[in-house]
């Protein structure tokens, strides 16, 4: 053989050999043992046993068998899955559900699979996104409140408990990738900094995720989220790019996610779980959709005829019955004809910024959707869509804000105050909320809002699934009585899982959720409903759904009452209740209490039985004394802060890590070295735009800031540029409490010599923004004051300690 025909007898070799082993796109059956094998294990035990070994071993390799370890990997047909929450989202908000914003992505899954009329969440927040995760109830589940107002009961200390994993834990543990977008509001607070621990974290064994990009809290700025995680990392994707927005950034995630695993795994399945920011508050839209959506003139009629207009096309959809009756319209709301120009002005700016950040929140949502048909794998994906965790969002009170802040705070911003960034609403300079009258609007035909567990205003909210290779009655609608604790019992039967029993060593508690596939067939659309008793409780506001009736408490006092600081109440005594005969009356409108006494007292007596089962007790309409509450820490009483170096990003003060300043004395030490040609530059600060403090170096000269939400900013500065070498720098702080928010005197000293001292009338009494963190040596977020620096402003000499000793907290009694 030549030389040549050798050669090319070594390409036809290879080449038939690549065929033979390595042909694209083939799946190949591969036998037990082998490597590549896989089984679907048992999901009731999860992780299950190590595989026993099969093979044989004996001294020398040649002479044994290898036996591979299977794969783990769900049953055959266990479909993808996509799970969307968004956020504050009214039940008539979106087109889908009679609303006039334009939601074509809702729209495209209802038209695709089914839509439902009668979901519920559980009036608020976390509460609502653990029940989603668990399949269990809220208070089941130690979420009897969002986290921040966490308590020492087994129903509210915000631990979900590991007796409860969550949806992700289990479909990873079978095979599925999982990745999560968007919030999380279910971190208790002291485990929120990047020291962790990170057990309840997305990506910790009780959540379940592989991945996780998104926010930590309560909400954040889309512009400049400054608790924005990659796992378990801070990021910040935005510096130095002033279009970047959350919404769409998240969206590019998710997708890159779809696309990687269609390419790398393309077999195995996924499962994102996708939680945008919009819509609750900072309603940051970009200026293309605001433009988009006022061109459309929506709401310029403004609330009570927008109320007519849904209404009707909430009939017309067939989204509620004929005879469903409009719910009055609430007489301590004004009626939109009694406003003055100016109100009118004001309010018609913040509806369009809300619709134009729900459209836009859609729009990308419709995007990642869109990812999944472009990779082949619509067909096989269960798509569920929830449109809110708990229904439109009362907390911009009645005048709207231009910061969520100001209220937190104690301050209601009037008509004048707000109209002062009526051009910049919903740009990175406002964290703006709307007021509290369009979310009733955006509620119809159900009577009030988020936060009341009583009525449907609260706790129903549009959901629409699809699954094209399963659901074959496109477009219909469902009115069966479902819950979102019933959406983990839906996953797992159509991934043909079993509830699992044991999970990483602790025995489950069962799930206890119904599920919905049930009603996935045609036939579907009138079987009776399986979810047929149903408790509602949250601040003391509460109800009980069974067999068709439903018995309701609604609250005290309106949640868009400016007042957060009330009166302790006896819950059980105090609340009226009022009871509903739903098969006749579809919105709550006509109270049958005073003519079915006994049938009332059924009900209550059925709520008892169901709380005490569910954790509910002890009952609690407190707001204020819950948020500001001492909460667990792994630094209790501690009054000494050291730093020596840079440090960012360490949230919630008091509770996660850094030093809390409100309500009482502190100071601040800093010992420093100036390098020739001087330094400027943050030395330690906690908020931004938003309010906050910052002690820095300005062209070489030292300068405190307080800024007090926007509406005042006090500063304490000295003359003289530090000369090069070591410097003190001290910033005391003389409270004048007890109470919240007093004033008192603050003091600048350099090396000892005070060259600045003056009083501020007021502090901030509750909290500094959530969205911006503690830094030290550098400033990430926001400014403080955008007139003196930007952001990250890394400070330019050497830091060789900075301490922060803070005194008793002087508040007296908060409610």
């Amino acid at each position: 053989m030549t030389r040549g025909s050798l050669r090319c007898w070594i390409v036809v070799c290879a080449i038939a050999w690549r065929l033979a082993f390595f042909a694209p796109d083939v799946a190949a059956e591969v036998p037990a043992g082998a490597p590549g094998s896989t089984r679907t294990i048992d999901g009731r035990y999860l992780p299950n046993p190590p595989q026993v070994f099969k093979g044989s071993i004996d001294t020398n390799a040649v002479d044994s068998k290898p036996d591979w370890p299977a794969i783990g990997v769900p049953p055959e047909g266990a479909p993808n899955v996509l799970l969307i929450m968004t956020d504050d989202v009214g039940f008539a908000a979106p087109s889908t559900f009679g609303g006039v914003i334009p939601t074509p992505a809702l729209d495209r899954i209802a038209e695709m699979g089914l839509r439902y009329t009668r979901f519920h969440t559980t009036a608020l927040c976390s509460p609502t996104r653990a029940a989603l995760l668990t399949g269990r109830n809220h208070h089941s589940v130690a979420t009897g409140v969002v986290v921040d107002q966490a308590t020492g009961f087994p129903g509210y200390n915000s631990v979900i408990p590991r007796d409860a994993v969550c949806i992700g834990e289990i479909l990873r543990q079978n095979g599925y990738d999982t990745s999560w977008y968007g919030k999380d509001h279910n971190v208790p607070q002291w485990e929120c900094s990047q020291a962790g621990p990170f057990h309840n974290w997305p990506t910790g064994p009780i959540k379940g995720f592989d991945y996780y990009y998104g926010f930590i809290g309560d909400d954040t700025s889309q512009w400049q989220p400054n608790n924005l995680f990659q796992n378990t990392t801070p990021i910040e994707p935005y510096l130095e790019k002033p279009e970047w927005n959350l919404i769409t950034a998240m969206a590019d995630e998710a997708i890159g996610r779809v696309r990687m695993m269609s390419q790398v795994q393309p077999d195995r399945p996924f499962m994102i779980y996708y939680a945008p920011g919009g819509t609750h508050a900072p309603h940051h839209p970009t200026k293309e959709w605001v433009e988009k959506i006022s061109e459309m003139h929506l709401f310029d009629d403004g609330w009570n005829r927008l109320r007519e207009t849904i209404f009707a096309k909430q009939k017309k959809l067939g989204i509620i019955p004929q005879d469903a009756e409009l719910t009055p319209w609430r007489e301590d709301v004004p009626e939109w004809d009694t406003l003055s120009a100016e109100a009118k002005k004001l309010y018609i700016r913040q509806a369009n910024v809300y619709a134009a950040y729900l459209a836009y929140t859609d729009h990308e949502i419709g995007r990642v959707i869109q990812a999944i048909e472009d990779t082949g794998k619509l067909d096989d994906t269960l798509i569920i869509y929830i449109s809110g965790d708990n229904g439109g969002s009362p907390e911009g009170t009645l005048h709207g804000l231009y910061s969520e802040f100001a209220v937190v705070n104690a301050v209601h911003p009037t008509v004048e105050q707000n109209m002062k960034f009526y051009d910049v609403w919903g740009t990175d300079q406002t964290y703006p909320h709307f007021t509290a009258a369009w979310s009733l609007a955006l509620d119809t035909p159900y009577q009030w809002t988020k936060e009341v567990a009583s009525h449907f205003g609260g706790t129903r909210n549009g959901c629409c699934i699809s699954w094209p290779a399963r659901i074959k009655d496109a477009g219909g609608i469902r009115h069966q009585f479902h819950h979102v604790i019933d959406i983990v019992p839906t996953i797992l039967e159509a991934a043909e899982l079993p509830q699992p029993v044991m999970v990483n060593g602790v025995a489950q508690r069962p799930i206890e959720g119904v599920s919905m596939a049930y009603t996935w067939d045609k036939e579907g659309a009138d079987a009776p409903g399986r979810r047929v008793t149903q408790y509602f409780e949250m601040f003391g506001s509460r109800a009980i759904y069974h067999d068709g009736w439903i018995a309701s408490a609604p609250p005290l006092h309106a949640p868009w009452d400016p007042s957060l600081a009330k009166a302790p109440t006896d819950v059980m005594n105090a609340f009226k209740w009022e009871l509903y005969d739903l098969e006749d009356d579809w919105t709550q409108a006509n109270d049958l209490a005073e003519a079915m006494p006994e049938k009332l007292r059924d009900m209550q007596q059925l709520f008892i039985l169901e709380a005490q089962k569910y954790r509910v007790f002890p009952l609690d309409d407190a707001v204020l004394s819950r948020f500001v509450g001492k909460k667990p820490s792994y630094t209790p009483g501690r009054t000494e802060y050291t730093y020596t170096g840079e440090i960012a990003n360490v949230p919630f003060p008091g509770v996660a890590g850094s030093p809390p300043l409100l309500n009482r004395s502190y100071t601040i030490t800093a010992e420093i070295e100036v390098p020739e040609g001087g330094a400027e530059g943050m030395l330690v600060t906690d908020g931004g735009r938003f309010g906050g403090y910052g002690f820095y170096l300005l062209k070489g000269r030292p300068v405190f800031t307080w800024n007090l939400i926007q509406l005042e900013t006090l500063k304490w500065q000295g003359k003289e540029v530090l000369s090069p070498g070591p410097h003190k720098l001290e910033f005391d702080w003389k409270y004048d409490g007890p109470g919240y928010g007093k004033g008192g005197t603050g003091t600048l000293k350099v090396d000892g010599q005070t060259v600045d001292t003056r009083p501020m009338g007021r502090s901030l009494p509750v909290a500094l923004p959530w969205v911006e963190t503690f830094c030290v040596g550098v400033d990430t977020g926001t400014s403080v004051d955008d007139d003196d620096y930007q952001v990250p402003f890394c400070f330019t000499g050497t830091i060789s300690k900075l301490a922060v000793h803070v005194g008793p907290e002087q508040t007296g009694s908060a409610e």
